[in-house]
């Protein structure tokens, strides 16, 4: 069987193997965003390219290429027919609650970062990005001035198909190729922070994906993971929803939480969000 040659391959040619399939995946996907037959500038138009990435790009690759690696696919991807724990499900949700400051508070210090004046060029040019990422997101959040229906779609969008084929990509396929299993997480972070290309947000989400890796490390299930990267990103469409639409309170505001005078938020929270994750630990062993 074909799954079963490649499952004794040398690890840079299973690199090799998955980025000729995200290759071929990225041809498909812009073949059909440029077959429909629509105004491809519009906003609608861009959160259907939002869910075509999301699957050509980072679901449909991770299985395609489990299948060639292993009689076992799913097991591959750490992907288990058994309910999940649902206590830890509680606890996975509760940690990405606690973490909320601590990100703003992080971010707020990455913000602080200034490159040497010989790379001032470099430095315009992440700025420029970051400006254009958080206009296209702004976008997607205020689509439709506020329908119920944008922010369900929102949610589905930008919460929960980037959690599960992120997921997917960094942490069932990239990390397996690591053996020592903190070197697996750590480097996976950094390239899952760095391919974000958003130099001001780098060291929040390394650490985010510090507690995505450990998660499947410690459960073996990347089930758990899924569930705190959508609670993370549909946190996020939440509160601009319901700051913009129901508190009425500017972007800046909302993003200082834990900062600034309410930096007692992040001195509180952080260390309840260390006792949820050692909780979690040892509910996974316990499983």
């Amino acid at each position: 069987m074909i799954n079963a040659c490649h499952q004794h391959i040398h690890p840079l040619l299973k690199i090799a193997e998955w980025l000729v399939t995200i290759v071929f995946c990225t041809l498909a996907v812009l073949a059909i965003w440029y077959a429909l037959p629509f105004n491809h500038a519009s906003t609608g138009a861009l959160l259907a390219f939002q869910a075509l990435q999301s699957v050509g790009l980072f679901i449909i690759p991770p299985f395609i290429v489990a299948y060639l690696w292993s009689e076992l696919p799913l097991q591959r991807l750490h992907i288990s027919h058994n309910r999940l724990n649902g206590r830890m499900v509680l606890l996975s949700i509760a940690i990405m609650l606690t973490a909320i400051p601590l990100i703003n508070c992080l971010v707020a210090l990455n913000g602080m970062l200034r490159l040497p004046e010989s790379l001032s060029g470099l430095e315009q040019l992440m700025q420029q990005m970051e400006q254009q990422a958080e206009q296209l997101l702004q976008r997607f959040l205020t689509y439709g001035d506020g329908a119920w229906w944008v922010l369900l779609l929102n949610l589905i969008l930008l919460a929960a198909l980037p959690a599960i084929g992120e997921e997917l990509t960094f942490r069932g396929v990239l990390q397996s190729f690591f053996s020592n299993r903190h070197v697996a997480v750590w480097v996976t972070a950094f390239i899952f922070s760095f391919i974000h290309f958003q130099f001001y947000g780098f060291i929040p989400r390394l650490l985010l994906g510090a507690v995505l890796g450990y998660a499947l490390v410690w459960s073996g299930r990347i089930g758990y993971s899924m569930i705190m990267h959508a609670t993370n990103n549909a946190l996020s469409v939440l509160v601009f929803y319901l700051g913009t639409y129901v508190w009425h309170l500017s972007q800046d505001t909302i993003d200082a939480l834990g900062t600034g005078d309410t930096w007692w938020l992040t001195a509180l929270c952080t260390p309840l969000m260390v006792f949820l994750l050692f909780l979690f630990r040892r509910s996974a062993k316990e499983s």
